[in-house]
């Protein structure tokens, strides 16, 4: 298989500050315009998250963000003033692929660096700090609308004039249809053993989903969607 996704690269885009917004430290606003993006198997040369637990780590080196969203969510009313890339802090920004045609698993060709699709992004409530509005990351969540994080499997230069091609699938679960399994609202153990079985997916989804298994519970969200419990 070699399916171009993209002929050209919107943006590309790192930073390495940290920003305290409201109380809570993040790195969101940080990102800028790169000239290329210098990838390497744990990291991206020049950037770097506030919270590497929960952001970063070798499944989640490069964020990859649809830029149709921003006008999307706009219409939405989601955003207080005018935002664009790489407002999400998102490392990749192009148009014309998303969620529904990306899948878990997916390895792609951009310039020489070979990377694999791991997981759509987990809004958290730091998109709720970011675009001042309460109920932002609870709107990703149900919308889909997320973005997505790569494994780098070979290293090496992205530049805004790559293409993006997809040379191999290796499951027939998209990211959006991840997220919907993910987020299901009631427990379902025969959707995450769909998940589950994914080849590439996450370790840290993999894992969340087996905890959710033996536990025969779903965790609580409200503090990643809204910063408190509930």
């Amino acid at each position: 298989m070699n399916k171009t996704w993209v002929n050209r690269i919107s943006g590309l885009y790192l930073g390495d500050q940290v920003q305290m917004h409201n109380g809570v430290a993040s790195g969101i606003n940080q990102k800028h315009a790169a000239t290329q993006l210098t990838v390497q198997f744990d990291s991206v040369v020049g950037n770097s998250e506030a919270d590497p637990k929960h952001h970063g780590g070798l499944d989640r080196v490069l964020h990859h963000f649809p830029r149709e969203h921003y006008g999307q969510y706009r219409r939405w009313d989601l955003m207080s003033s005018f935002k664009d890339a790489p407002s999400m802090g998102e490392n990749i920004s192009t148009v014309g692929v998303n969620e529904a045609l990306v899948n878990i698993g997916d390895i792609v060709q951009i310039g020489d660096v070979t990377l694999q699709v791991t997981q759509p992004r987990s809004p958290c409530f730091k998109l709720n700090v970011q675009f001042d509005q309460p109920k932002f990351a609870l709107a990703m969540q149900e919308s889909r609308m997320c973005g997505w994080f790569y494994r780098v499997l070979s290293e090496g230069v992205i530049r805004p004039s790559d293409s993006i091609c997809l040379i191999e699938r290796k499951t027939d679960i998209s990211i959006a249809k991840a997220m919907q399994i993910y987020f299901l609202p009631e427990f379902d153990a025969e959707q995450y053993q769909i998940l589950l079985a994914c080849e590439g997916l996450a370790q840290s989804w993999v894992e969340s989903l087996q905890r959710r298994l033996a536990q025969q519970s779903i965790e609580d969200w409200a503090m990643r969607l809204y910063g408190k419990a509930s």
